[in-house]
């Protein structure tokens, strides 16, 4: 099949979203599939310089797939691209098949309403934008650009690709009646190549001393003000290292302020701030941590929660984090509450006992290299993918 995926970013500050679908398209490569994505040079949202990348050009990319990128004009912050929209009306008939990621933004809308124009199946995978909690950030303009572009793309649709059943259970259709695939994300992580016990002596840590990562944007969504007021209620008698890993290109003052208030609450001899992570350091990072944390109000899935699952680190997250039946019928870390005192009686029990860490660790590592695999994934998609074409024929 010639399969086409449609996403606004795929630059690594926008985090997992972005990143899951290199790893996606990779797989589909792998299985014989002539498959491209077509994106925008954006490179964050504050000033920050877009990607260095030529521009309308296929970049034939190791995992033998294709990625087209086009300057962000005349919007930027918006990701509205004239020159990708151009290129999609003159160019999307020549696949199968159309994956759009996100909505609610003009890159996706755009290329739903040209795929819908013109007859092409599309799937849309929604990224938690159908979220009743994310539909209340500017709720007035979100309703007006729903009526106007989001409804006629839902029911144009072949299928909207959600990553967690409860992800689809809780996401507005705003009246439309939709095909649903519930399809997880795939866990793509380089090899480690630091030393554990030299990087824990570069972020003076002590040897014995149980460290627990946040590893994902610092934004409100993620309950920082669940997380701070637990590890402050625990700090007098449970020892722990905190290593908060991410930033927020959207709202840099806003990830300056959090560290603040963390280090007020535990401080700063228990915390690192390492920034933005990729690569080999976030897997290095991932490797030398004893427990994830992630108290978010609403994530559709969780990427960086799987990641860690996967190379054996137990996990604390909350009952809104989409994928926490998983952590819970896998027995791979604590699901709490969105609330402080329930999280904080998580860290502690899991903070206090290595042989329960040990032992959920090892679950975790079991589940995610069997579910969160887009070896097991692309195949599962692939034979959705086909049924869309046999209707069409």
């Amino acid at each position: 099949m010639k399969i086409l995926h449609v996403i606004p970013s795929v630059s690594l500050v926008y985090g997992g979203p972005s990143q899951m679908v290199i790893g996606l398209c990779g797989a589909l490569a792998a299985l014989g599939h002539e498959v491209t994505i077509v994106t925008t040079n954006s490179n964050g949202d504050r000033g920050q310089a877009a990607l260095d990348v030529p521009i309308g050009i296929p970049l034939r990319q190791e995992a033998g797939f294709d990625i087209l990128y086009f300057n962000c004009k005349p919007f930027k912050r918006y990701k509205f691209s004239l020159g990708l929209f151009q290129w999609l009306n003159q160019h999307i008939r020549d696949y199968d098949v159309v994956h759009i990621h996100a909505l609610f933004s003009p890159v996706s809308s755009i290329a739903a309403t040209i795929a819908r124009l013109q007859n092409v199946p599309y799937i849309l995978r929604p990224l938690g934008t159908l979220d009743p909690a994310d539909l209340q950030k500017k709720r007035l303009a979100k309703q007006l650009y729903a009526q106007l572009l989001e409804r006629p793309n839902l029911a144009g649709s072949s299928a909207l690709h959600f990553t967690s059943d409860q992800e689809a259970k809780i996401s507005e259709r705003f009246g439309v009646n939709t095909i649903d695939w519930v399809l997880p994300l795939g866990v793509q992580l380089p090899a480690p190549e630091q030393d554990l016990q030299t990087l824990r002596s570069q972020y003076q840590i002590a040897t014995d001393r149980p460290i627990l990562l946040y590893m994902s944007r610092i934004e409100p969504k993620k309950g920082f003000d669940l997380l701070i007021p637990a590890l402050k209620a625990i700090a007098s008698d449970t020892d722990f290292h905190l290593i908060l890993a991410g930033a927020n290109p959207q709202d840099p003052n806003y990830a300056e302020a959090i560290k603040k208030q963390v280090e007020q609450a535990i401080g700063s001899d228990r915390l690192t701030c390492t920034g933005f992570v990729s690569g080999a350091l976030k897997r290095d990072l991932l490797e030398l941590a004893d427990l994830f944390v992630l108290p978010s109000y609403y994530e559709n899935f969780g990427i960086a929660v799987a990641e860690a699952m996967s190379v054996g680190v137990p996990v604390v997250i909350s009952d809104q984090v989409h994928i926490h039946t998983d952590i819970t019928h896998s027995d791979s870390g604590w699901v709490c509450e969105c609330e402080a005192n329930s999280l904080a009686r998580s860290l502690k029990i899991a903070l206090t006992s290595k042989t329960l860490r040990d032992t959920k660790g090892q679950n975790a590592a079991k589940f995610a290299n069997t579910t969160y695999s887009w070896a097991a994934i692309a195949p599962q998609l692939t034979q959705k993918y086909e049924t869309l074409l046999t209707k069409t024929r």
